[in-house]
């Protein structure tokens, strides 16, 4: 055989090999998938929520985020672009910024490091998952995903935590601009989550309500719960996870992740408010040049500035071109801005959790606690961050957990404000212990509640006390609206039942108003009967005189209160910031009384401009519409919507409703506030009752997406199908994923 030959040989083997091997490697990873989809059964219920069972729990999680692509997969895919720092891939040059702000503490060798360090068992719930979305696509040709085509394990790292905004967002993204800026184009920059607190006042405020009622306090003699977050409208889903390892979790899942964010299990239930302690520091950093590099100056030596760069690619109408930053970071964390003090610049570094193996094992394992103590033990993880957790179970054990995550620090200090980071004294001093947080457990009270308010109201007498606590301990400073309305629905009754507990968390009454308006009505009294607006204002005044602060689709005082708060709360907004009081308190006793009658004068010809009468029914101007399923999807006066007689929390409405962003259109719709709302009653067995903003599906054609919304509006909550045979009796379709 001449040497030729053999090479020929040789090369036709290798071809014959590789045709063998090539279509099995390929075909390696859809046979694991569809193996894997065999051991899940998903049941549909007439709400189109999905039951998922699965043989263990990595099972449940593939079928679970399976059912979520199902139901709404741009979201997830957005989710995970937005938490990788990759949406300007897709949006363009203006997500750049909030892109960095990502990158500066989700580096993704980093994370990939955290995957291959994870501990076995939630290695398989990430494989599991990234499973569950790779069978989905593979499945579903048709579905073109924006960025992402390929879901990897560790990319569940990226998004741990279930917030819906998270420590992240709080940082400025205007500051990191004007810091490593400017941009090569010239596109103004997004929306700034960070900046919400200069927004008009009368903007639909985040947050959310939960209280546990004790078995004293009820009829049935078993412990209630409220879930009640408060979002934008589907950000969270409903959904049923169950294996035959103990998973059994039902409840609100932030879309893409695979653990129930806010729900219940066979035992116990848990609702995350906003809010907690004092979680994010910053500092002043003193920085000098030194070669090509610089030094920041600490405690009497000085460190030298850590330099990385990032890469930022972003869409053009081209194609892609990449913006790099050089980012700092101080060993208190990555700089984010300057900021002037006595007339030098300082570099600002910012200081935050940062612990995703940690939070996504804790998001977790709560959902597989039996009882309190196990409860407490996967919040000794200390990784819940920016919440707050109402609790109750099926021992009659109620509690509140007034944060998670708290770092000691000198209490001396005030870490209200950015601190000096030259100071050794302003480091965080480890974390505090769950003992030594502030804790209520099974209260003499009978009830707990949080609504993103301080702790010092959560039950009563049996609430902590202001003093007893660093300042640090508590980020709210003040109670709100919804505080004084839950202590008043809550305290003093024994005849709760899972009904009543609903009723009372869509009480009509609105706190507010008690402050907002009196003193318009005063100053309405005190005109000289020769003042224009004495004739002008009076049967509106009269309207708001003889009105009981209740909404109801009827009332035509609950329009005028609505337009006119929120044209005092804007009117009055920079002063009461400058003045450092509290809007509704500003106004109530600082406000100038002309201040306030021409606030009630815009209201009015508002209303008359938009509805040729500010006499309007207030059902027939606050609604809700759900047209599309696109995120950010608009509202139209001319389309079909539904009346909703709750208000925005901003008045104390406990069942809040409101609008974010800017209004285009005359009608009022919602976007904001009650989303996932369930009532639960842990006995001997589990019963439940739930509503969710539209539904679960996101396809305008898809019977489940808007299937709930005539419930959601009237605040009618529907039956739970939570245990086995319950599903199985409700379900209208049984399937595994990828039939």
């Amino acid at each position: 055989m001449t040497p030729t030959l053999r090479r020929l040989l040789r090369a036709s083997v290798v071809l014959a090999l590789l045709s063998v091997v090539r279509p099995s490697v390929v075909d390696a990873q859809p046979a694991a998938w569809e193996a894997q989809a065999k051991r899940v059964t998903i049941m549909r219920d007439q709400w189109g929520v999905a039951h998922v069972y699965g043989e263990r729990d990595a099972d449940a999680v593939f079928g679970m985020v399976y059912a979520q692509a199902e139901d709404d997969f741009p979201r997830i895919e957005t989710n995970y672009i937005n938490a990788m720092g990759r949406l300007a891939e897709v949006e363009g040059e203006r997500e750049i910024w909030r892109d960095l702000r990502m990158k500066l503490f989700i580096d993704t060798l980093e994370i990939k490091a955290l995957y291959a360090k994870s501990p076995a068992w939630l290695q398989a719930l990430m494989q599991g998952w990234a499973n569950g979305l790779n069978w989905y696509l593979h499945k579903n040709p048709q579905v073109k995903p924006r960025l992402i085509t390929r879901f990897e394990p560790w990319m569940a790292l990226t998004f741990s935590e279930g917030s819906i905004g998270g420590d992240i967002e709080s940082v400025n993204l205007r500051g990191l601009e004007q810091f490593y800026g400017p941009r090569s184009g010239g596109a103004a920059p997004a929306r700034d989550d960070a900046e919400a607190d200069v927004q008009p006042l009368g903007e639909e405020p985040g947050g959310s309500n939960g209280f546990a009622v004790a078995p004293q306090n009820t009829v049935s003699g078993h412990a209630l719960l409220m879930i009640n977050p408060h979002t934008s409208f589907y950000f969270r889903p409903e959904i049923h996870m169950a294996s035959r390892e103990g998973l059994d979790a039902y409840g609100a899942v932030t879309w893409g992740q695979f653990f129930i964010y806010q729900g219940f299990n066979h035992r116990l239930g848990w609702m995350h408010t906003s809010g907690g302690g004092d979680v994010i520091d910053e500092y002043l950093e003193t920085v000098s040049p030194k070669g090509k590099g610089f030094t920041y100056r600490y405690g009497t030596g000085t460190r030298n500035v850590t330099a990385k760069v990032i890469r930022l690619p972003y869409k053009t109408a081209t194609g892609t071109a990449v913006r790099t930053v050089t980012a700092y970071f101080t060993h208190h964390g990555p700089v984010i801005r300057t900021q002037t003090v006595n007339g030098a610049e300082r570099w600002v570094a910012v200081r935050m959790m940062n612990n995703p193996l940690e939070a996504l094992q804790q998001s977790y394992l709560r959902t597989k606690a039996t009882d309190f103590a196990s409860f407490s033990k996967a919040m000794e993880l200390r990784t819940n961050s920016s919440n707050n957790t109402v609790y109750a179970d099926a021992d009659g054990v109620i509690a509140y957990f007034h944060g998670n995550f708290i770092p000691k620090r000198d209490p001396s200090i005030d870490f209200t404000r950015p601190v000096d980071g030259s100071d050794p004294r302003t480091e965080w001093q480890g974390l505090h212990t769950l003992n030594e947080m502030i804790l209520i457990k099974s209260p003499s009270s009978g009830w707990l509640m949080n609504t993103n308010n301080w702790p010092f109201t959560a039950s009563g007498a049996d609430s902590p006390k202001i003093g007893d606590w660093p300042v640090y301990m508590s980020a709210q400073r003040e109670d709100n609206a919804r505080g004084v309305h839950a202590v008043r629905v809550l305290q003093g009754r024994k005849d709760f039942t899972l009904d009543g507990l609903i009723a009372a968390a869509y009480d009509s009454y609105l706190p507010a108003m008690e402050q907002l308006i009196p003193p318009v009505v005063a100053a309405w009294d005190a005109l000289p009967a020769s003042d224009p607006l004495k004739t002008r204002l009076a049967v509106p005044v009269r309207t708001l005189r003889n009105w009981d602060y209740r909404f109801g689709v009827a009332s035509v005082a609950m329009t005028l209160a609505n337009a006119y708060g929120e044209a005092a709360t804007q009117s009055q907004a920079a002063a009461a910031r400058q003045a450092g009081t509290p809007a509704l308190e500003y106004i109530a006793s600082k406000a100038a009384p002309a201040q306030l009658l021409a606030a009630l004068s815009r209201a009015v010809e508002t209303l008359e401009r938009d509805f040729g009468s500010w006499q309007m029914p207030w059902g027939d101007v606050n609604r809700f519409q759900r047209l599309s399923g696109e995120i950010g999807a608009g509202f139209d006066d001319s389309k079909p919507s539904l009346p909703v007689a709750f208000a925005s929390a901003n008045w104390g409405s406990l069942a809040a409703y409101g609008q974010t962003g800017l209004r285009t259109t005359k009608k009022y719709y919602g976007n904001r506030g009650n989303s996932f709302v369930a009532a639960v009653e842990f006995g001997p067995r589990v019963r439940a009752k739930s509503v969710l903003a539209g539904g679960v599906n996101n396809d305008p054609s898809s019977p489940y997406f808007f299937n709930q919304g005539e419930r959601y509006a009237t605040g009618a909550f529907k039956d739970v199908s939570f245990h086995r045979e319950d599903v199985e009796r409700n379900a209208v379709r049984t399937y595994q994923p990828g039939q």
